[in-house]
C-alpha cells in the first residue's frame, strides 16, 4: 500500500560492463518530483554465499555471470517444512536452506550528469543482520541490526554517466561471544534470523538543503498530538533541516496538515538559517479546528502531514509528506486503553514477518494479505514480534485502524557469560541503537500504541544457561531494562513503554530466581502457556488474578497464549492423554480447546488492557521438531503457507466479528474412528441449525462463546454429510457450512480405543481412535517424552507388532460407557506386564458382571515389558456397554480396548 515515488524519466535499461550485472539508470525528472528523486534498486543483483570478497569485485569488468541472479528483497534462507505429503508445499526437505553466514550482493546503477550537485543517499529498509556497504570500492559504512532502516551518504563515491558498482556484504552468522555478530541483537529466540537484503533498497537524491536524512533512518519530521477532541486539536511538529552548503543560507520551513481531499486543515511556518554540515531543529505548533480523529477501526481517518523547505524566492528545496492520524492514547490500570479518551479493549494476534517460500523477503502484497486475514478474524491489534517490522505493515495498520505493539529484538538473552563484559556492554548499546531507530522510524504512525523493550528476558534468569552463565549466578536484566525504559520516555512522551515477561508468579519457576520486571515499564504483558507447557488451561484465570493482586496499579495485558496445532492430526477427546507440547502429537482439536478456555478467562477479566494470541501464522524456527512439521512453530492460527485456517481461527472470528459466519470444527478429521461423536459449530448467527445427511438434528441459539455443540451424534457407515446453517432473528438463512466425514463399516457398532492416548497409534489391525468414553483414571505412557527438538525415548515392548498401541495406557480407577446396539460382542483388553515389576491384579466388569478375572498376573519369560491381549464376550441388552476396571492388587493399567459384534 506504500506508494513508490519514482523519477518520471527513470529508465530501466540493461547495460553490460564486461560481464558485470545489469545497470539501474537514474536521471533527474522534471516537475515536482525533481525535489527528491527516488529509484528502487530492485533488480538485477548478483548474489553469492561466501565469506570471501573476490578480487576485482568493484570493477565494472568483474565477471559475476556464475553468481545467482536475484532481485531485492531477497533472502538466501528457506526454513521449515511440513511432513504432510497429501498436499503441495513450497518447502520440502530437499530444498530448505538453514545456512547462516556471509553472503555478498553486487549490482550496478548509473547516474545522469543532470544529477550532479545533488546529495545522494543509499537507503536500506533492512539487511540481516550485519551489513557492510561499498560503492565504487569506497567503504560507506556498516549497520548492525536486522530490522531497521539505515541510510548512507554516497555523494562522494558516485560517478555520473558511468556505472556505479554497489557491493553489500551481509552476515547473519549465529551470534556467539566471539562472532562478528556477537553484539547484534537478537542473540537468542525461538525464531530463525533469515539472512539477506530482505527489504527494499533505493537511491535517493536530494538538494543540498533538505529534511535530515541521517536521523537514525527516521523521516526527519515528527508529529505529536498533544491534545484532541472533536472541536480542536493541537499538534506539535519537530522538523530537522540539514544543509550541505558551504555558506549560510536562509530558508522558510512550512508545515501543513491536509485532509484527505488535499485541503489545508492547518498551517504554520518559520524562517531559519542553515549552514554546512549543520542540522537545525525547529518546533512548530498546528492548531486544528473541528478535527476528524483517528478512532481505530471505527474511523481510521488520515491527514497528510507535510513539511516544505523553501528559498526566500519560493523555490522548493525539499518536501516530505506522511500520513498522519490525529489521536491521543493512554493506558491505565483502572481504565485500560483510552483512545481519544474512549475506552477500547484490544484483542488481537502476534505476527512474525516470514512465510513459506519467501522467508523474511515478503512483498507488500504478502503483508496486505496477512493483515487482511488477521482483520477478517476480528483482530483490532497486532503485536509485531519479536523485532521491528517494516513500514508497509504500519501503513496498512494506519489505514485499517489497527493498534500495534512495536518491540526491539531483546529476546530471552541479553548477555553472554560473566567473562564477556565488553561484549555484554556492546549488546546493551545495540539494544539502545535499535530502540532509537525503531521509535524514530515509526513515530508518525497513529497505529503504534506502545514501545516494547524486551521479551521474556526473565526466562534467561530462570535458566542461566540461556545466557551462558553458571547455575546460581542469577544474571539480572533489570539494569538494562531500566535504561531502555528511560530511553523510551526521553524519545516519546506520547506513548507508554512496555515489555513481555514469561515467569512472574508462574508456579513452575522459583520466585527467588525470577527478576521482577512487572513494573519497570509503564505497561506490562504476560506470556503465559497454561494448558500447554505447564498447568491446566483453566489455571490462566486464577494466575491473572494473582498478578492483578500483586500489581493493582500496573496496566497488565496477556501478550502470548495458545497452543500448537497440526491440522493433519486429530483427537476424539482432548483430555484423553497428555499433549506433546514439544513433540509430534499436537492435534488441532487440543489447540482449539486451549484457546476456548484461555479466551474465556481473558474475556472475563476487564482489568486486562489487551491480549494477543500467539501466533497469527506458523513460523520458522530451527529449535522445533513438532506437530506435522519440521523447524516450524505450530502455534499459528493459520499455516506457514497461509493455505489452512485452523479451527481456532474461526472460534475467534465467531466471537470477535459481526459479519455472519458459521464453521464446523474438526472438519479435517475425515476418516472417523467412532460412530458416536459430538459436533461443534462456531457461529455468530442468532441461531444455528445442524443437519446430518439431510436430517435435521435441531437448532440452537445463545450458545456460550458462540460455540454450539450437538452431543452424541451417531454417524452412519459410509459418507456423513454434515451441514450447519446460520439464521438471523427472523429465521432467515444467512450462511452455511458443509463437511463430509467417512465411517468405515468396520467401525460401525464397534469401538477400538487406544487408552491413554490423545492421538491414536497407527496399527496393523483396525482403525483405533484416541482415548474416549472414559470416566476417571489417569493417562500415562511407557515412553519418555522428548524435549525441545529431541525425539521421545521409546520403550521396548515384546510380543506385538503394534508397539505404539501398547505404549500408552489408562491407570487407576476408571470405567468406559459405550453406546451399542443390542447383541453379542467380543471384548478384547490390551495391557502390558513386566517380569521384574510387582504384578497388578484386576477384574474387568461388563455391565456389572465379571467378564475377565485376574488380569495382570500373566507369567512372562522375557525381561522388560510384554504385551498381552485377553478376550471375553458380553451381551448388550439396553443399548449400552459399561466396562469397569476393579483393582484387586496394585492398579489396573489398560493400553487398549477393542469391541466388535460377534
Amino acid at each position: 500500500m506504500r506508494q513508490r515515488i519514482r523519477a518520471s524519466l527513470y529508465l530501466a535499461v540493461i547495460l553490460m560492463f564486461g560481464c558485470s550485472t545489469d545497470n539501474h539508470q537514474v536521471s533527474e525528472s522534471v516537475s515536482n518530483h525533481s525535489i527528491r528523486n527516488k529509484v528502487e534498486l530492485e533488480q538485477p543483483w548478483s548474489f553469492q554465499f561466501s565469506a570471501e570478497m573476490p578480487a576485482g569485485i568493484y570493477s565494472t569488468g568483474f565477471d559475476s555471470s556464475q553468481w545467482q541472479q536475484v532481485s531485492v528483497p531477497h533472502s538466501w534462507n528457506r526454513v521449515g517444512y511440513y511432513l504432510d505429503d497429501n498436499s503441495r508445499h513450497i518447502h520440502t526437505k530437499q530444498n530448505i536452506n538453514v545456512e547462516q553466514g556471509v553472503g555478498i550482493y553486487r549490482t550496478a546503477f548509473s547516474l545522469d550528469a543532470s544529477l550532479q550537485g545533488k546529495q545522494h543517499w543509499l537507503e536500506f529498509d533492512a539487511v540481516s543482520r550485519v551489513a557492510e556497504v561499498w560503492l565504487n570500492g569506497q567503504y560507506l559504512g556498516e549497520h548492525r541490526g536486522s530490522f531497521n532502516r539505515f541510510r548512507l551518504n554516497a555523494t562522494d563515491a558516485v560517478t555520473y554517466n558511468a556505472p556505479n558498482i554497489l557491493v553489500v556484504r551481509v552476515d547473519n552468522s549465529k551470534p556467539t561471544a566471539e562472532s562478528n555478530t556477537a553484539d547484534t541483537l537478537p542473540i537468542a529466540g525461538d525464531f530463525f534470523v533469515h539472512g539477506g537484503i530482505y527489504r527494499p533498497v533505493r537511491l535517493i537524491s536530494t538538494n543540498d538543503v533538505h529534511i535530515d536524512m541521517q536521523d537514525f533512518g527516521g523521516p526527519g519530521v515528527y508529529g505529536t498530538t498533544v491534545s484532541a477532541n472533536d472541536k480542536e486539536a493541537r499538534i506539535e511538529v519537530n522538523s530537522r533541516v540539514t544543509s550541505h552548503l558551504l555558506s549560510e543560507s536562509v530558508v522558510e520551513v512550512e508545515v501543513n496538515l491536509r485532509n484527505d481531499s488535499g485541503e489545508l486543515a492547518a498551517t504554520t511556518s518559520q524562517v531559519t538559517s542553515v549552514s554546512n554540515s549543520n542540522t537545525v531543529e525547529l518546533n512548530h505548533v498546528l492548531d486544528v479546528q473541528q478535527p476528524r480523529l483517528w478512532q481505530g477501526t471505527d474511523d481510521p481517518y488520515l491527514y497528510q502531514l507535510e513539511v516544505v523547505i523553501k528559498r526566500p524566492d519560493g523555490t522548493v528545496l525539499d518536501k516530505v509528506s506522511h500520513e498522519y492520524g490525529i489521536r491521543t492514547i493512554a493506558i491505565t490500570a483502572s481504565d485500560g486503553v483510552l483512545l481519544n479518551g474512549q475506552p477500547l479493549r484490544l484483542k488481537g494476534v502476534a505476527y512474525h514477518q516470514d512465510r513459506e517460500g519467501r522467508g523474511w523477503a515478503v512483498s507488500e502484497q504478502d503483508i496486505e494479505e496477512d493483515v487482511a486475514i488477521m482483520a477478517a478474524m476480528g483482530a483490532n491489534t497486532i503485536r509485531l514480534a519479536h523485532y521491528p517490522h517494516g513500514q508497509p505493515v504500519h501503513n496498512i495498520a494506519n489505514r485499517l485502524g489497527l493498534l500495534l505493539w512495536d518491540e526491539i529484538p531483546l529476546v530471552s538473552a541479553w548477555r553472554y557469560g560473566e567473562q564477556h563484559q565488553d561484549v555484554n556492554a556492546a549488546i546493551a548499546d545495540n539494544a539502545s541503537l535499535q530502540l532509537i531507530e525503531m521509535v524514530k522510524q515509526n513515530y508518525n504512525h497513529p497505529s503504534v500504541a506502545v514501545w516494547g523493550i524486551a521479551n521474556e528476558v526473565d526466562f534467561g534468569a530462570v535458566v542461566p544457561m540461556f545466557v551462558q552463565s553458571e547455575p546460581g549466578s542469577n544474571p539480572d536484566p533489570v539494569p538494562l531494562l531500566k535504561r531502555l525504559a528511560a530511553e523510551v520516555e526521553s524519545l516519546d512522551v506520547s506513548r507508554p513503554s512496555t515489555l513481555a515477561n514469561c515467569c512472574a508468579s508462574v508456579a513452575s519457576w522459583q520466585r527467588a530466581n525470577v527478576p521482577n520486571t512487572s513494573t519497570i515499564t509503564q505497561t506490562t504483558g504476560a506470556n503465559r502457556y497454561f494448558g500447554w507447557y505447564y498447568g491446566k488451561a483453566s489455571d490462566l484465570g486464577p494466575h491473572l488474578d494473582d498478578l492483578n493482586k500483586q500489581y493493582p496499579e500496573q496496566p497488565y495485558a496477556v501478550t502470548e497464549y495458545g497452543a500448537g496445532g497440526a491440522p493433519t492430526f486429530h483427537t476424539d477427546n482432548v483430555l484423553g492423554g497428555p499433549v506433546a507440547a514439544t513433540g509430534r502429537n499436537q492435534p488441532e482439536e487440543y489447540m482449539t480447546f486451549v484457546h476456548e478456555v484461555n479466551w474465556k478467562a481473558i474475556n472475563e477479566r476487564p482489568y486486562l488492557w489487551a491480549s494477543w494470541i500467539w501466533n497469527a501464522f506458523d513460523f520458522a524456527t530451527t529449535t522445533r521438531r513438532e506437530g506435522d512439521s519440521q523447524d516450524i512453530n505450530t502455534k499459528g492460527l493459520v499455516t506457514y503457507d497461509r493455505a489452512i485456517k485452523k479451527d481456532a481461527y474461526f472460534f475467534y472470528q465467531a466471537n470477535w466479528t459481526v459479519e455472519p459466519m458459521v464453521h464446523i470444527a474438526s472438519r479435517r478429521y475425515k476418516n472417523r474412528a467412532y460412530q458416536v461423536t459430538d459436533i461443534k459449530v462456531f457461529s455468530n448467527s442468532f441461531s444455528v441449525e445442524l443437519r446430518l445427511n439431510g436430517e435435521a438434528l435441531g437448532r440452537k441459539s445463545g450458545c456460550v462463546q458462540q460455540t454450539c455443540v450437538w452431543e452424541n451424534v451417531r454417524l452412519v457407515a459410509g459418507d456423513n454429510r454434515v451441514t450447519a446453517i446460520g439464521h438471523n432473528k427472523n429465521g432467515e438463512q444467512l450462511v452455511s457450512d458443509t463437511v463430509t466425514w467417512q465411517l468405515n463399516s468396520t467401525q460401525s457398532n464397534a469401538y477400538y480405543i487406544d487408552a491413554g492416548a490423545q492421538m491414536a497409534a497407527t496399527t496393523q489391525q483396525q482403525h483405533f481412535g484416541s482415548d474416549h468414553f472414559f470416566k476417571g483414571g489417569q493417562a500415562a505412557s511407557y515412553d519418555t517424552p522428548g524435549r525441545w527438538g529431541r525425539p521421545p525415548v521409546l520403550a521396548e515392548i515384546h510380543g506385538t507388532d503394534d508397539r505404539g498401541l501398547f505404549a500408552t495406557y489408562r491407570k487407576g480407577e476408571f470405567s468406559y460407557r459405550l453406546p451399542l446396539d443390542n447383541g453379542a460382542y467380543r471384548v478384547a483388553i490390551y495391557y502390558v506386564v513386566s517380569k521384574s515389576d510387582a504384578p497388578a491384579d484386576f477384574n474387568v466388569l461388563a455391565n456389572g458382571s465379571v467378564m475377565l478375572a485376574n488380569l495382570g498376573t500373566d507369567k512372562v519369560t522375557k525381561e522388560g515389558l510384554t504385551a498381552v491381549i485377553k478376550e471375553g464376550t458380553v451381551i448388550v441388552k439396553e443399548g449400552k456397554l459399561s466396562l469397569d476396571f476393579e483393582a484387586l492388587r496394585g492398579e489396573p493399567k489398560v493400553s487398549a480396548i477393542a469391541i466388535a459384534p460377534l
